[in-house]
């Protein structure tokens, strides 16, 4: 018989419940606590662990898990709660969430992908935080322009700090990179594009490792640039976008913001929507997705862009 377990992880505790025995079981979430959860599901064997992302506590649990010969899939939240309210469970407890987390595994088996390597685990970490600084920065900018003389000279100094710090993370991204012959060159590769410079390209890099691999509709889709159809009956409703990752889209953002002005193909296509009489984030939006298509054809051929 095929064991599904779910994990509800909490900053404290980790709650594990397995289908279809119904059984559950709670876990400090420590180390001692994790490794007893690897010990007693590699014992289980279980067909698919499941998890919600939990705003990164998840992360060490996972990485448990993963170094033993174990299924381990991370969803979405919003996946789980959805897939609760369908089924008529809108209570919410910690036992409750563990049952919840493994009858969805139980039920729509999710694909297990492959985990990211420690490499890909640091790079995406050192992608965030350098976005993180340049928020502050922004946000230290704007006050500074406001701000009464006698606060001045402390913003200023901070807005000093973060600018090294800001320097000193793009150095670590630009050193990893290099020490991954494999990232290095798809690096150059998107950078031949006109509109991607090094931070998008380092973005897409860790966040998006599935660029090259998947199909035009399974990347816009993990990109959250898919359109989708709102129709019922003889009602055809605007299509939108929704989902995805963001940090991926506010990449394709600023890259399609760039390429607008100095890629003559995506200007040129921006163009033509504008004159078709498309609002301008819409045109916005479409150039995202084009230039999503084109970078996920230059990385599956290995092709440097070419206008032509």
């Amino acid at each position: 018989m095929e064991h599904f377990v779910g994990i509800d992880v909490a900053k404290e505790t980790l709650d594990v419940g397995v289908r279809p025995d119904n059984t559950h079981r709670s876990f400090p979430n420590d180390e001692q606590g994790r490794a007893d959860i690897a010990h007693l599901l590699t014992e289980m064997k279980p067909a698919l662990i499941l998890l919600e992302a939990s705003g990164g506590y998840e992360i060490p649990v996972v990485e448990v898990l993963a170094l033993r010969p174990l299924r381990v899939v991370v969803v979405n939240p919003r996946q789980i709660r959805d897939f609760a309210k369908a089924i008529g469970r809108l209570a919410k407890t910690d036992t409750i969430d563990a049952d919840i987390i493994a009858r969805f595994a139980e039920t729509i088996r999710p694909e297990v992908r492959p985990l990211k390597d420690r490499d890909a685990q640091q790079l995406q970490a050192f992608i965030a935080r350098r976005r993180q600084l340049v928020q502050m920065l922004t946000e230290e900018k704007n006050r500074l322009q406001i701000a009464p003389s006698w606060t001045k000279t402390d913003i200023q100094a901070h807005i000093d700090w973060l600018t090294d710090c800001i320097t000193t993370v793009g150095k670590d991204i630009s050193s990893l990179i290099k020490k991954t012959p494999l990232w290095k060159e798809k690096e150059n590769l998107l950078k031949t594009f006109k509109g991607i410079g090094p931070v998008n390209a380092c973005t897409l890099l860790a966040r998006l490792p599935e660029l090259g691999q998947l199909t035009t509709r399974q990347i816009s889709s993990l990109a959250g640039l898919a359109p989708i159809n709102r129709d019922s009956g003889k009602y055809r409703g605007r299509r939108t976008i929704f989902g995805g990752r963001a940090d991926v889209r506010a990449a394709l953002y600023m890259a399609a913001l760039c390429a607008i002005r100095h890629n003559h193909v995506i200007k040129a296509f921006y163009e033509r929507l504008i004159h078709a009489g498309k609002l301008p984030k819409v045109a916005l939006t479409a150039c995202m997705h084009k230039i999503l298509i084109i970078l996920n054809a230059m990385v599956r051929t290995n092709t440097p862009w070419c206008a032509q």
